[in-house]
């Protein structure tokens, strides 16, 4: 299990399975949210893609969260045995007593297999939080914002670009997204449709295995070159959150920094161990 290291980083899992937790008692996280399971109610289904589910889900006494946040859920055997994994909050906040988690189905997980192939509407699941107060975006952020994704890394900076949407917040956004293919991306349709009708923002996409056909760019890693011409300059000095693996978030803090980046104004949450028995 991966811990945090210094104030700029913090590690657990996005659409994947985690059991590792963020930091504590911000503004819209108190202790109580922290220790007390609610029961949420599966209200929608939505395949993002051939491995990946949302899940809409309704809690009668949901506190309210904040762009970046996520929550612990639980599962309970018949035997008694649980099992706790955290997830990021894929929504907006808003005052309809609801979140939307996305999850990546693991071969070998113990709670997502169910939530993308077996639970339905109706079911209930144990859910606590709001959980987190460093990886975060608040609506009266006005700096320029340089969100980068690994994977389902992009769960998280999703809560904040539609946090961004819903509120009119004007901040200029830039989003570079790493995926496998294009058969792997979250969201892409309100991707697209957000760069184009609701600007400043600007969508850069990068493949390291296969690419849309006709692709300028040959699949790779993100590199020097991408940073440069799908991030920011280091002279906006925006606010940078960069997600998604381990190796993936070292790698693009790395570039980031070698291109002029303060490293006190990038905030990264990479993913944790996965599998754990709790």
């Amino acid at each position: 299990m991966t811990t945090s290291q210094g104030p700029t980083d913090n590690t657990r899992f996005f659409g994947k399975e985690s059991v590792v937790t963020s930091m504590e008692n911000m503004k819209g996280e108190t202790p109580r949210e922290r220790s007390i399971w609610r029961t949420a109610r599966v209200v929608g289904l939505r395949d993002e893609t051939p491995t990946a589910r949302t899940l809409a889900l309704a809690l009668h006494d949901w506190p309210g969260h904040v762009a970046g946040q996520h929550v612990d859920v639980r599962l309970t055997a018949a035997d008694g045995y649980s099992a706790v994994r955290s997830y990021s909050i894929a929504s907006a906040p808003s005052a309809d007593a609801g979140i939307e988690i996305t999850v990546e189905r693991l071969p070998d997980g113990e709670v997502s297999p169910y939530l993308t192939q077996q639970a339905k509407v109706g079911d209930e699941l144990e859910l606590r939080g709001p959980i987190g107060r460093w990886f975060v975006w608040r609506s009266d952020q006005t700096e320029p914002i340089q969100l980068v994704a690994g994977g389902s890394g992009i769960v998280p900076l999703m809560a904040m670009l539609r946090s961004r949407n819903v509120t009119g917040n004007t901040a200029p956004f830039r989003l570079l997204y790493s995926v496998r293919g294009p058969e792997a991306m979250f969201y892409y349709d309100e991707l697209r449709t957000l760069s184009v009708e609701r600007g400043p923002l600007a969508v850069t996409y990068a493949y390291t295995r296969v690419t849309p056909k006709d692709w300028p760019r040959p699949a790779g890693r993100v590199d020097a070159a991408l940073i440069a011409s799908g991030t920011w300059p280091a002279t906006v000095r925006p606010t940078t959150y960069v997600c998604g693996p381990t190796s993936f978030v070292e790698h693009a803090t790395e570039l980031l920094i070698a291109a002029g980046h303060d490293r006190e104004k990038i905030r990264t949450e990479r993913f944790g161990a996965t599998g754990e028995r709790k």
